[in-house]
Formats: structure tokens, C-alpha cells, sequence
């Protein structure tokens, strides 16, 4: 059984001070982990039910297969391990901003880092999702196994594959920002914009989804701003239990088709 409490890591970041905790659950007795970027908690696996439905209702449009996916956020893995659950996906690309997130996967700090970390399909990159998207600002270069530095940023070439600039995927997978209107970063609000969103979908194969996780409830001036870029659009409500405050909670995905031409 583990300690009640623990700290597993702590470190000082760019974006502020974050830390992966592990605590045990007085209810379940199971191993509750979380992630705080200074006082506010980015995450937990509590909490799951969206960034599982992330993955299955943005894999649920695009053709059978085989499917190159992004993803735009580490976090505790989920919505990447359910996107490489689909058999349909032969190759996926995770973006994350922080190399030390990146860290507890490659060493197993995290429950489903040493799965992600050694899948031959899945690549995590270390780099910031939104610049990459726009080829506007710095990026940095993939992390390799066991490396903890954040390493300098540079000019990347546009597109969300270090690799293959310009690639497209079938499906985009975003879950960074609490939602459209409460970023992280002052920079991210401008991918939300239809300049920004053009700039995505041209990253998309015809006929290739975007999808994006939201704390709020649907919001009808993105849901316009959406419909603006692409041709079919739509905001789903994933209600999950909540244990800590009672009774349920809900989150919000949106689907956005780009056109087949």
C-alpha cells in the first residue's frame, strides 16, 4: 500500500512551479495522481471521463483507417492511450510544452507513462502545441528517453511534427487550455480565433477532424467561430461523477469536420 501522501516530483518551469503528487483515496483506496502548475490543479486521474471521450468522439468521424493522429497535451496520458486503443491508428504524435511531463512518462512516474513511452506508433514531442500549429513562434525539437532538460527553444518549421513539416493528420486532438475563453497562456487565445483555426485545419487531411476538450459548458460564440472554418461542427456534454463535491459534473467536447475538397 502506498504513503497516504507523496510528492513524486517538483519542478520550476517556464509557465511556473508544477508537481506530480500521488495520494491515496480514503473511499476507494486506490492511488489518486495529480498535477498542480503553482496553486492551480491542472489535472487528475479522477477525473478522466473527457479526456477519454476526447479521443473516442474525435476518432469516431474520421474514415477506417489506418489513422495518423496529434495530440496536443500530455497530461496523465489518457486521451493518448485511448486513441492508441483504436486499432485503426498506425502512428500518433503527442505535443506537450513541458519536458518534465514528458519525464514522468519515460520513467514510469505516471500509471500509463512506460505504456505511451515504449508503443512503436506514439512519439512525445517536447514543444508548445499552439506555435507549432501556427509556425509563428519557438518550438522545441522531440525529448529523448530519460532526458529532464527543457532544452532551448528555436525556430521550427510550421506543422506538429518536427520531423515532417507541413505533415496533415486525420485527426487532431487538443486538451491544453481550460477552454476557449480561460487559457494558460495569454498566446494559446489566438488559436481560437478563425485565423488560428484556419491555420489548424490546414494541418488536417480533407475530411479530418478536430477536437477539443472544454472545462465550460458549450460556448455559441466558439461554436460560431468554429462554423466560420469548418463544414460540420458540434459540442458534446460528458457528464462524469464527481466525488469530491457530489453528485456529477460535466465537461465539453467539440468535433469540427474539415471540408473533403
Amino acid at each position: 500500500m502506498s504513503a497516504r501522501f507523496e510528492e513524486i516530483d517538483w519542478r520550476a518551469t517556464p509557465m511556473g512551479e508544477i508537481s506530480l503528487r500521488r495520494r491515496r483515496d480514503p473511499v476507494s483506496g486506490e492511488d489518486v495522481y495529480e498535477v498542480k502548475l503553482g496553486d492551480e490543479y491542472l489535472m487528475s486521474s479522477l477525473f478522466t471521463a473527457g479526456e477519454v471521450e476526447l479521443a473516442r468522439l474525435g476518432l469516431a468521424e474520421p474514415p477506417d483507417g489506418p489513422l495518423d493522429v496529434a495530440v496536443g497535451g500530455l497530461g496523465l496520458g489518457y486521451t493518448a492511450r485511448t486513441a492508441l486503443d483504436d486499432p485503426r491508428v498506425r502512428s500518433l504524435i503527442v505535443v506537450d510544452a513541458l519536458a518534465e511531463v514528458i519525464d514522468w512518462h519515460r520513467r514510469g512516474l505516471v500509471p500509463l507513462g512506460a505504456g505511451l513511452a515504449s508503443d512503436p506508433r506514439c512519439r512525445l514531442v517536447r514543444g508548445v502545441f499552439f506555435a507549432m500549429a501556427a509556425g509563428s513562434a519557438a518550438a522545441g525539437g522531440p525529448v529523448p528517453a530519460g532526458s529532464t532538460a527543457g532544452g532551448a527553444a528555436g525556430a521550427a518549421p510550421r506543422g506538429l511534427d518536427p520531423e515532417t513539416p507541413g505533415r496533415r493528420f486525420h485527426a487532431i486532438l487538443l486538451d491544453v487550455d481550460h477552454s476557449p475563453r480561460h487559457v494558460l497562456h495569454p498566446g494559446h487565445a489566438a488559436l481560437y480565433r478563425p485565423a488560428g483555426l484556419t491555420a489548424l485545419a490546414e494541418l488536417l487531411h480533407p475530411g479530418g477532424v478536430f477536437a477539443l476538450w472544454s472545462n465550460d459548458p458549450p460556448d455559441e460564440e466558439f461554436g460560431s467561430v468554429l462554423a466560420e472554418v469548418f463544414t460540420e461542427t458540434a459540442a458534446h456534454v460528458v457528464d462524469f461523477d464527481n466525488p469530491l463535491q457530489g453528485g456529477t459534473a460535466a465537461n465539453t467536447v467539440y468535433i469540427a469536420r474539415r471540408h473533403d475538397g
